[in-house]
């Protein structure tokens, strides 16, 4: 609530993207924390500016901290080595903008237990980024518990902040409605403007310098994470890609949109900016900004901004709802009754891991989807219904299927760990209307076949190839998945 904060933030006019997460009292301070763990862009971000507006009030200057550690659920090269990318291109950004910005990567011999907590015992006040799903979630929450400073969560992912639209909002077509009644009012944002010096004082930590591409690939080596899965050719990370991929959603995904979304053996339907928008490199203003200066038809300007502010945004708000947004019992009873009502049914599908995790299954267009995670680190939109119910053939329960599911996602996916592939994954598995029929192991889970890309002229032979790419082989875990969150394995 507005009331609840300090007057440089609450006469912000984005003070509803703002709240409070303790009941710290204010205070002095060295400087105002702002703690980034996603949102990892210097420009149009929130967290940012909120931080600026309440150092210029205070006084005081902002440090941007970014840490990075060795144990978060399926650290490997391809993750760290993305995110170390955006967090060298934050720091750029953030100077540029008389900012400063320190960054730590946890390894063997460079080791700073409750680094965050030193930071902020010096710090006026701190300011997180609210994020509803997976590590950034349980650790805003339980930073905040702790630490002697007021804390403030600023939302960064969402174009409209989800506390404008108000509680209650049970479908997607009536947030579709409430949504675009406001969203033309948050489409401009100006970066806020430091009137304190770039903080150069003492600090409880040695940073790390993050240099060059070969300076970077030599400190995520000397990591102890998974170097099985390693970085996605496709997907290279930092400032440049985005930029890349906003020149290329204006002049070659919009034009074709219209025909092409849904064809998966047509990349030029993608914008294959999900990863960037996971990790914050790039915001939906950014974005909407590029579909507006594309001068695209208006068919495919508008359901390309309906799946970027409706469909995702539905998805970011309606994890706020939720307890665990990534756990199984995140399905409403419609679904999970009636695939407990199937547990029992016969499954001669059964797949081994090893064969899922590999896209070495009896299924050649699902081999096709897995191949794109595992080695793309991304699976095309039109691809990922399928993908995800077939998975409830290939393992022996409901619960199986779910964690399966989310394993491989967020393992190999750069878009993993997030509001909206979770809420893709609950769309598959029941979260949207019944099929027309009750089915074997399904239930009333409506199928999906693979005819949309199989049906297509040159589909088979896309399909065939696809599935056949050569693919490293990777660790397997000593246990099948299961949900963490249901088993106490993760704090929540």
């Amino acid at each position: 609530m507005t009331d609840t904060l300090p007057p440089a933030l609450a006469e912000w006019p984005e003070a509803p993207r703002v709240r409070t997460l303790n009941a710290a009292a204010a205070r002095g301070g060295a400087y105002v924390l702002c703690w980034l763990q996603q949102a990892l862009r210097g420009v149009d971000n929130p967290v940012i500016d909120a931080a600026i507006l309440l150092g210029n009030a205070l006084g005081l200057p902002v440090l941007v901290y970014h840490g990075l550690r060795e144990d978060y659920p399926y650290a490997s090269d391809r993750l760290h080595r993305f995110i170390l990318g955006a967090s060298r291109d934050l720091k750029a950004d953030c100077a540029a903008r008389g900012i400063a910005c320190v960054q730590f990567v946890d390894r063997a011999d460079h080791r700073e237990p409750g680094l965050v907590y030193r930071l902020a015992d010096t710090a006026a006040a701190v300011l997180v980024e609210d994020q509803p799903a997976f590590v950034a979630q349980w650790q805003a929450k339980r930073f905040a518990a702790r630490c002697t400073a007021p804390v403030f969560a600023v939302n960064a992912a969402c174009l409209v902040p989800p506390a404008v639209l108000g509680d209650g909002i049970a479908s997607t077509s009536g947030f579709r409605r409430r949504h675009e009644k406001v969203r033309d009012d948050w489409l401009h944002g100006t970066d806020a403007e430091p009137t304190i010096p770039a903080y150069a004082g003492s600090l409880p930590f040695t940073p790390d310098m993050l240099g060059d591409d070969a300076a970077l690939d030599a400190l995520v080596a000397a990591c102890a994470i998974d170097h099985s899965v390693l970085p996605a050719p496709d997907f290279p990370s930092g400032r440049a890609a985005v930029r890349d991929r906003l020149d290329r959603l204006r002049e070659t995904v919009l034009p074709a949109y219209a025909g092409a979304r849904n064809d998966a053996s047509r990349p030029v339907g993608a914008s294959g900016l999900s990863p960037y928008l996971h990790f914050g490199l790039v915001g939906p203003r950014e974005i909407v900004a590029a579909v507006a200066a594309a001068g695209a038809g208006k068919a495919a300007t508008t359901k390309f901004l309906d799946e970027l502010l409706s469909w995702r945004e539905w998805f970011h708000y309606k994890a706020r709802t939720l307890r665990v947004p990534e756990a199984f019992d995140r399905l409403p009873p419609k679904a999970r009754d009636t695939l407990a009502a199937h547990a029992v049914d016969p499954r001669p599908e059964l797949e081994t891991l090893d064969a899922m995790v590999h896209g070495e299954t009896a299924d050649e267009s699902w081999n096709a989807c897995q191949k794109q995670f595992l080695i793309d680190g991304w699976m095309h939109n039109n691809l990922r219904m399928y993908w995800a119910k077939r998975i409830i053939a290939f393992t022996p329960s409901p619960e199986a299927a779910w964690a399966t599911a989310c394993y491989l996602n967020d393992r190999f996916s750069l878009d993993g760990r997030d509001p909206s592939t979770y809420g893709n994954l609950a769309w598959a598995f029941g979260d949207a209307a019944p099929g027309h029929r009750e089915l074997p192991v399904l239930g009333w889970v409506s199928a999906k076949s693979d005819g949309s890309i199989r049906h297509r002229d040159g589909g088979p032979d896309w399909l065939a190839a696809a599935a056949a790419r050569p693919a490293d082989r990777v660790t397997l875990p000593d246990a099948p998945p299961v949900d963490p969150y249901l088993t106490g394995q993760v704090p929540i």
